[in-house]
C-alpha cells in the first residue's frame, strides 16, 4: 500500500508575519487486490428501545442490519448488539465474536429476527460493550455502526466519560432515524470516534444507508494511519484539521511523539484521498530568510509512508506575500461555512432571528462561492436565498425538522477544490 503527501501553500510571508498555512493532500493507492494488511472486526449496534416501534422503525432496522451483515466479507470478525437500557449482545453468544462465513451470516440473520423494541436508550453502555468486544482483536481495522431514534437516557456526563475512555480504539458511524434524536449527541460520538453522522429521515431508507456504510468499511485495508507533524524550535502547531471529505478538528487528538513532534489519528484507510489543513506559528524572519516550518509524515507504527514539507520564506515583495493559495482559501471558507450553519441553527433555536439570518446569509455566500451545491440546496430548505452572491436570505416561517437536521448533520461535508485553480 503506497501513499503520497503533497503540500499546497503560499510559502511567502510578509515581514512580521508569523502564521504559516498549508493544505496537505494525502492519497493512498490501497493494497494490491484490496487485501487487508490487518484483520477486521465489525459491530452493528441497533437501538431497540420502545420508541423504535413507531413508524415501522424496528422492522426497517432489522432489514438494515441484515443487509449490513450480508455485506461483511468472509473472515471478518463481527457481532450484533441490541441497544436498550443496557447493551445486550444479540449475536453471537455474549462476549464472543463470530467469523463471517455463509453459515455465521445465516445464523446472524436468524438472530436479528428476534430483535424487539422495548426499553430505554443507553449509548454509553452500548459503546462500552462494543469496546470490550473490539479489545479481543487488537490491531484489527475496527468499525461500528450505531443506529438510534432518540435521546440518550443515561445520567449526565456518563456518555462523555465512556467516549474519553474509548476514543481512538475504533471508528463509529452514527445514524439517526426519524427526527426525535439529537444531532449534537451523535456528532459528539462521531467526532470522538473519527466517524460520521447523518440523518435517515425515513425508515425505508435504512437498508441502503447500512449497505453503504458496511461496503465502505470493507474497503478499508489499513488499520491505524497517523499524520505526524514535526516542527523546529520556537514553532507551535496552531491546529491540524481534516478538511475533505468533511471537516474534523484533530488538534486535540495530538499524541506527543518525541521532541517537537506529535501524531494525529487518521483512522482506517483504503484506496482514497483526503485533505488536511496544517497551521503553524513561527518566529518572523528578515527579508530573504527561509525556514522549514513543519515536516508532515504519513506513518503507520514505525513505518513512514510519505512526507511533505511546509516552508516559510519572508519577503518585502507584496506581490508574492499577498498571493492567495486557492486550496488554503477554499478550505478556510469551507470550515467557516460549517461554523456559520451551526451557529445559524443555534441562533434560530434560541429565537435570535437577526443572528440566524446573518449566519445563514454568510453560509449561503460561502456555499455559492465555493461551488458547494449540496449545501446550497440544504440551506434553501431552511432559508429563502434572495441573492447568494451578497448573502441576502430570509428565514422560512415553516421548516421541516428533517430538513433542519439534514443541514446540521451535513454542514461539515466539503467539496474539493480543483488543483488547476
Amino acid at each position: 500500500m503506497s501513499y503520497t503527501a503533497e503540500a499546497f501553500q503560499n510559502e511567502y510571508l510578509a515581514l512580521g508575519a508569523r502564521e504559516v498555512n498549508a493544505i496537505v493532500t494525502v492519497t493512498s493507492t490501497g493494497t494490491a487486490g484490496g487485501v487487508r494488511t490487518a484483520g477486521a472486526t465489525e459491530i452493528i449496534i441497533v437501538d431497540a428501545s420502545g420508541s423504535m416501534q413507531a413508524e415501522g422503525r424496528i422492522g426497517a432496522a432489522r432489514q438494515a442490519a441484515k443487509a449490513a451483515v450480508e455485506c461483511i466479507d468472509d473472515g471478518v470478525h463481527f457481532a450484533i448488539i441490541a441497544g436498550v437500557s443496557t447493551a445486550q449482545q444479540l449475536y453471537p453468544h455474549p462476549g464472543q465474536l463470530a467469523v463471517a462465513s455463509p453459515q455465521t451470516r445465516a445464523d446472524a440473520l436468524r438472530s436479528i429476527d428476534r430483535l424487539q423494541a422495548s426499553g430505554g436508550t443507553a449509548m454509553g453502555a452500548w459503546l462500552l460493550l462494543a469496546a470490550q468486544l473490539f479489545a479481543q482483536r487488537p490491531g484489527d481495522i475496527a468499525h461500528a455502526i450505531l443506529l438510534t431514534d432518540g435521546d440518550n437516557g443515561e445520567r449526565y456526563g456518563y456518555l462523555e466519560q465512556v467516549l474519553e475512555s474509548i476514543a481512538g480504539r475504533f471508528t463509529v458511524d452514527c445514524r439517526g432515524v426519524g427526527t426525535n434524536w439529537k444531532v449534537s449527541e451523535l456528532r459528539k460520538i462521531a467526532t470522538a470516534m473519527l466517524g460520521t453522522v447523518d440523518i435517515v429521515a425515513r425508515p425505508v431508507d435504512l437498508t441502503a444507508a447500512f449497505q453503504q456504510m458496511m461496503t465502505a468499511a470493507m474497503g478499508k485495508t489499513s488499520a491505524d494511519v497517523q499524520l505526524k507533524v514535526w516542527t523546529p524550535v520556537n514553532t507551535t502547531v496552531r491546529f491540524v484539521k481534516q478538511v475533505e471529505p468533511q471537516v474534523v478538528d484533530l488538534t486535540g487528538k495530538r499524541v506527543e511523539d518525541g521532541p517537537r513532534a506529535g501524531r494525529y489519528p487518521l483512522g482506517a484507510w483504503g484506496q482514497e484521498s483526503r485533505d488536511y489543513h496544517v497551521c503553524v506559528e513561527v518566529n518572523p524572519g528578515a527579508a530573504g530568510d527561509e525556514m522549514l516550518a513543519a515536516r508532515v509524515s504519513i506513518v503507520e507504527g514505525d513505518t513512514v509512508h510519505a512526507q511533505s514539507l511546509v516552508r516559510a520564506v519572508w519577503t518585502d515583495d507584496t506581490t508574492l506575500s499577498t498571493r492567495i493559495n486557492r486550496q488554503v482559501a477554499h478550505y478556510t471558507g469551507q470550515a467557516e461555512l460549517a461554523s456559520a450553519i451551526q451557529e445559524g441553527l443555534a441562533a434560530q433555536k434560541a429565537g435570535d432571528d437577526r443572528t440566524a439570518t446573518l449566519k445563514f446569509g454568510r453560509a449561503a455566500q460561502l456555499a455559492h462561492a465555493s461551488g458547494n451545491e449540496a449545501t446550497s440546496e440544504l440551506l434553501a430548505k431552511v432559508v429563502e436565498i434572495d441573492d447568494a452572491v451578497t448573502g441576502t436570505v430570509r428565514l422560512r416561517r415553516k421548516v421541516n425538522a428533517e430538513d433542519e437536521m439534514a443541514l446540521d448533520t451535513r454542514s461539515t461535508k466539503t467539496v474539493r477544490v480543483g488543483r488547476a485553480q
